[in-house]
């Protein structure tokens, strides 16, 4: 039986990249020329009978972008709407081999429409001769669609592209029929400014069906922020409400980025999706044979040092080291000072107030369980300050590149980099958003064992406790101990990572391509303005989270009170401590936690930092505080405000026990958020109980390992 419906096919390019060479050579005499409704310029449009199928194949203007400041690429952009009377099945973009970045970049904004492409890499001859080998086979893998050298104007490699095109349409048109759904789009990073306000205006337009039924929402999200007029309009006719919504959050980011960069939100798009392309051409798919004749820019300069295979772990090893030392150097003295202030408020709180419950809950519930915490804040800031100079500079994409080669190995993604490294990966981050980030990985089963490993980096909730045990048990080489708890905990999580993709996460990995932004200069208010947001996201979570967990803690650690018979017996503070509900529950676990050499008051801490980990810092601050007449070592009682002189001055407690619960906590289960976040993207609560549960035995097992090696060796 004949088919009908003939496919459409839509043919784009730059300007002078043989795409209307490529049409003649398809139609010949079988075209004819029109204007676009409204519209001046004119529309090719041509027949031709191909593999026992009839084609409409319509040339579009030669243009560089899908933007909407000329008529050519306002008609280019109106013939590839995926929801427009003439959607094509298929793309063929015809790109300039010999300027393959500067083409790459229209096919970029094809892919991100979700329209099926195939990039016919024309003048590839020419390309040759300028000295350049490309590996199309590696581009296909890399974009996952086909691509074809040619030449046009002999006709060379052009019956292979449109037999490429006429099949991915006949495959397209079989998965809609069957109820598969048609290409997706292709979703790329924006940066840390972009990601958020992107994802929450495709939130906002999905909600609209109409928009939507044209174009993706996402590419509808990117076009508003590229202040697109078109689109803007689009949106305004078609909801106005949801205007209004988009156009404060534009003008709401368009400042914060030219007050922090200096640069607006259409220039940061292009600086990405440059920076993408970029990233594809070095994995593999261009290479030069006159290299060392042509000039190279002073990014590719910098790269060749940073991301070089052997001296580029090196220096990230030499950064991350830069980086303990320095907030160790900067942030003890400002430390020492936040201490003070709590110490002082909580003796001025206690003379004030009479003995009782009030004092007890103001004291010991409130001031000392979230100053424990706050005492840490100038720490915090120092390597929130540092990380934000690392990621505005355009290094922190480098890492993810250079780990990519270390990630293959164990069965992850290069897109698995960033939600480590958001997640703690170079500490300070935090394992929520890392979870979210997951959503860029292809394969469900990369995504999974992605997420199941990243609550394993130094998140900055964790941050407080490292720093707190280094300082107390390891002084003079905190340094050195922040440093190997990273790398522990990268290894921990590949080691981890192998084992679930070798049993039950079982898959191939899939081709990685990394944006690689250009180098910038980090301009000081920029760095500032990043500082502080994160900042004060940890002294808002310090001032509410935490001060309500701490409260709640203090409460179980407080009630129920001693009886009269025993308190006659015994009335101090650690009496009345280990009698509550806390104590209780922490020395009915020592039995377990004894092996790993965990008393009472750690498992409580540790209890409670399955809620949020800043609680484990502000749990011990709380313990000490009830039960002073155990830190009988502590010889000046005004140090005895610092948390960490009353765990130094405990007999219970030794660097080896500390070395143990620096693990355990790097390693147990996520917090309540975290795990939340886990259900939402695996949809599942199984994938949630399974890192609560294997994390924490995991942890113990690690755990016991480090104090009774230790103990043996001391």
């Amino acid at each position: 039986m004949p088919h009908t419906t003939p496919i459409i096919l839509a043919l784009a390019g730059n300007p002078n990249s043989g795409k209307t060479t490529a049409f003649n050579f398809y139609t010949g005499s079988r075209q004819h020329v029109a204007n676009y409704p409204g519209i001046t310029v004119e529309r090719k449009e041509g027949f031709l009978r191909a593999h026992d199928r009839d084609v409409r194949l319509i040339d579009l203007p030669g243009t560089y972008a899908l933007t909407a400041y000329t008529e050519d690429e306002l008609v280019a952009r109106r013939g590839l709407t995926p929801g427009g009377p003439d959607a094509p099945d298929c793309v063929i973009n015809v790109l300039n081999a010999g300027a393959l970045e500067r083409n790459l970049y229209l096919s970029v904004q094809i892919l991100e429409l979700g329209l099926p492409l195939v990039l016919a890499l024309n003048m590839h001859d020419e390309a040759e001769k300028q000295g350049m080998i490309i590996n199309c086979g590696r581009l296909a893998e890399l974009l996952g669609i086909p691509v074809v050298p040619t030449v046009a104007r002999s006709g060379i490699g052009l019956d292979k592209a449109l037999a490429a095109a006429v099949q991915v349409s006949l495959d397209r048109r079989a998965a809609k029929s069957s109820g598969l759904g048609g290409a997706k789009p292709l979703d790329i990073s924006y940066g840390p400014d972009l990601d958020p306000v992107i994802q929450e205006f495709t939130a906002l337009i999905e909600g609209n069906e109409a928009l939507c039924a044209r174009y993706p929402a996402r590419w509808i999200a990117i076009k508003y922020l590229e202040n697109d007029s078109e689109i803007r309009d689009l949106v305004a006719a078609a909801d106005s409400a949801l205007d209004v919504r988009l156009a404060a959050g534009l003008e709401q980011v368009t400042r914060h980025l030219k007050s922090t960069t200096g640069s607006y939100p259409e220039a940061i798009i292009a600086d990405y999706r440059y920076g993408f392309i970029s990233s594809l051409l070095r994995q593999g798919v261009v290479t030069r044979q006159d290299e060392l004749r042509n000039r190279v820019a002073r990014s590719d300069q910098l790269d060749k040092v940073l991301t070089h295979r052997f001296f580029g772990p090196l220096i990230l090893l030499g950064v991350l080291y830069s980086m303990y030392k320095i907030t160790f150097g900067l942030g003890e003295i400002p430390m020492g000072w936040v201490e003070a202030f709590f110490g002082w408020l909580s003796e001025s709180v206690s003379g004030l107030l009479a003995e009782g419950l009030l004092k007890s809950l103001l004291v010991s519930g409130m001031i000392d369980g979230v100053g424990s915490v706050m005492g840490f804040v100038p720490l915090i800031l120092t390597m929130f300050l540092l990380i934000s100079v690392l990621e505005d500079s355009g290094y922190m994409a480098r890492v993810a590149y250079m780990m990519d080669r270390v990630l293959r190995a164990f069965g992850l993604h290069g897109y698995s980099v960033m939600p480590f490294i958001i997640s703690g990966g170079i500490a300070g981050g935090c394992a929520v958003p890392g979870v979210l980030a997951t959503r860029t990985l292809r394969s469900p089963r990369e995504k999974l064992a992605t997420l199941l490993t990243l609550p394993f980096m130094t998140c900055g909730a964790k941050l407080p406790v490292f720093l707190l045990l280094a300082a107390a048990f390891f002084p003079g080489n905190e340094t050195s101990v922040m440093l190997i708890i990273s790398l522990v905990a990268w290894g921990m999580a590949l080691m981890i990572a192998k084992l679930l993709r070798s049993t039950i996460i079982r898959g191939e990995s899939t081709p990685f391509v990394m944006e690689l932004p250009p180098y910038r200069l980090p301009t000081l208010f920029g760095v500032l303005i990043h500082t502080w947001e994160r900042t004060w996201q940890y002294i808002k979570k310090a001032g509410t989270v935490i001060l309500a967990i701490s409260i709640v803690i203090w409460a179980s650690m407080t009630f129920p009170e001693l009886p009269e018979e025993m308190a006659a017996k015994d009335d101090s503070s650690a009496a009345r401590l280990e009698y509550s509900f806390a104590g209780r529950l922490g020395k009915s676990l020592e039995l377990v936690t004894a092996p790993a050499g965990f008393d009472w008051r750690v498992n409580i801490a540790l209890l409670g930092g399955i809620g949020a980990k800043e609680v484990i810092v502000s749990t011990l601050g709380t313990a000490y505080s009830l039960s002073e007449e155990d830190i009988a070592a502590v010889e000046d009682s005004d140090d005895t405000t610092s948390l960490q002189s009353r765990l130094r001055g405990d007999p219970n407690w030794n660097p080896v026990n500390a070395a143990a619960l620096m693990a355990f906590v790097l390693l147990y289960a996520p917090c309540f958020v975290t795990l939340a976040v886990m259900r939402q993207e695996t949809g599942s609560w199984k994938w949630s109980a399974f890192s609560l549960i294997f994390n924490t035995l995991l942890a113990f097992a690690v755990a016991v390992a480090v104090y009774q090696v230790g103990m043996l060796v001391i």
